[in-house]
């Protein structure tokens, strides 16, 4: 399994609820939801992958099942692992995706200007 199915659909669900517009993109093993061309959240293997942004990085990292998203072998800032028992309820999924979507609109773009 490359990443959990039932969070990916979980976290349609969110952002279909706050009519949020994404694409879908497999990458780095794992499934990321690009808003505005730009990566919002994902998942990596079990882990919900939030960018938070660098302003509340530090913040993020003292809630419960929060942890430095170290893929590279280092700290990446901005961007954080939750673990899924911290995203069990939807209340707390909905936190981060929110997070997520509130950093978006302050984050580079990944997509190639012409």
């Amino acid at each position: 399994m490359a990443y959990d199915e039932h969070l990916a659909d979980r976290l349609r669900m969110v952002l279909k609820d706050k009519k949020v517009p994404y694409r879908e993109n497999k990458m780095m093993g794992g499934l990321t939801f690009m808003v505005d061309d730009k990566m919002c959240v994902g998942i990596i293997k079990n882990n919900l992958m939030a960018r938070v942004g660098p302003d509340i990085y530090e913040e993020a990292l003292t809630k419960p099942g929060c942890k430095e998203m170290d893929f590279t072998k280092k700290p990446l800032i901005g961007y954080v692992y939750i673990e899924p028992e911290a995203i069990d309820m939807d209340e707390e999924l909905e936190y981060w995706v929110q997070l997520s979507l509130d950093f978006n609109p302050f984050a580079n773009s990944s997509k190639k200007k012409k």
